[in-house]
């Protein structure tokens, strides 16, 4: 059975899911997305991301055409036509037809898009025994440029940095900002442990508040783990007893090496294995 697209309202074929060549989405990569987890038919935080998904669209001036309890209708109504319990969703919101010019106000109405299927970020070893990444050499965007915490369509600065991981054979990089503090990686937030402290960069350093990143700031909170957001450098990378990223489609992953060194004794560290426990109790439950 072909897999159900819904765009603007109805439900296509995966295979007849199309947008217009003139869509400022594909021209310009004008437009919004979120990406979300289901576990056992149920959609994973989802008032956080469609809050998120309003705010970045706010803040590139794109009204979304629908409002949110139509939103989430919609994207229950093609998780339930794709018969998933289990699943990943792309809710995006592109700024809609327009001309080859890059005038928003010449675009017709924004275009509302949801698409389900499945989605295996990391083979499942690396979930077991960590994985290897690498710090970039291509930053992250300045802040007063494009803020990292729009989830903007366009994702070339991530991309040159996940280029720069592939070619170092690695399925991650870390993307320090113009200060050269860690920001976060090419998809996902990262976390350090140092000293039973689990550390990550606040907002303030270039990166997108991640739904994931949340839930696991609060799971520390609940098993009494001491956390906080701070400004991380290569040298507390170097330094760190544990390392792990999270993400909605990565979920929880330990790292293990960064640019080769390992990290603590090279295998996923006690409080780390704890907090990915806790996650699977919470997405379970």
């Amino acid at each position: 059975m072909s897999l159900k697209v819904w765009i603007d309202g109805q439900l296509f074929d995966k295979e007849n899911a199309r947008i217009s060549v003139y869509d400022h989405g594909l021209l310009y990569g004008d437009g919004v997305f979120e990406g979300i987890r289901v576990y056992a038919g149920h959609i994973f935080e989802a008032d956080a991301h469609l809050r998120r998904l309003f705010e970045s669209a706010k803040a590139i001036r794109l009204t979304i055409p629908l409002p949110a309890d139509r939103i989430l209708a919609a994207v229950e109504q093609t998780v339930k036509a794709n018969s998933f319990t289990d699943c990943y969703i792309r809710l995006i919101v592109t700024r809609g037809v327009g001309y080859l010019g890059l005038n928003p106000n010449k675009c017709s109405n924004p275009s509302v898009i949801v698409i389900t299927d499945t989605i295996e970020m990391y083979p499942p070893e690396m979930y077991r025994n960590g994985m290897s990444v690498i710090t970039a050499s291509v930053v992250r965007n300045h802040s007063n440029s494009l803020s990292p915490r729009i989830k903007s369509l366009n994702y070339l600065n991530n991309i040159l940095a996940k280029i720069e991981a592939i070619d170092a054979g690695v399925p991650e990089a870390i993307m320090l900002n113009i200060n050269g503090n860690v920001a976060e990686c090419t998809g996902d937030n990262i976390f350090i442990v140092k000293d039973g402290v689990v550390r990550t960069p606040g907002t303030a350093e270039g990166l997108l508040e991640g739904v994931t990143r949340g839930v696991m700031l609060r799971l520390c909170h609940q098993l009494g783990i001491p956390s906080n957001e701070t400004t991380l450098q290569r040298h507390d990378l170097y330094r760190a007893d544990e390392c792990f990223l999270t993400g909605t489609g990565a979920e929880v992953v330990p790292v293990t090496r960064i640019d080769g060194r390992p990290v603590g004794n090279a295998e996923p560290g006690p409080i780390t294995r704890r907090l990915i426990e806790a996650f699977h109790k919470l997405v379970r439950a």
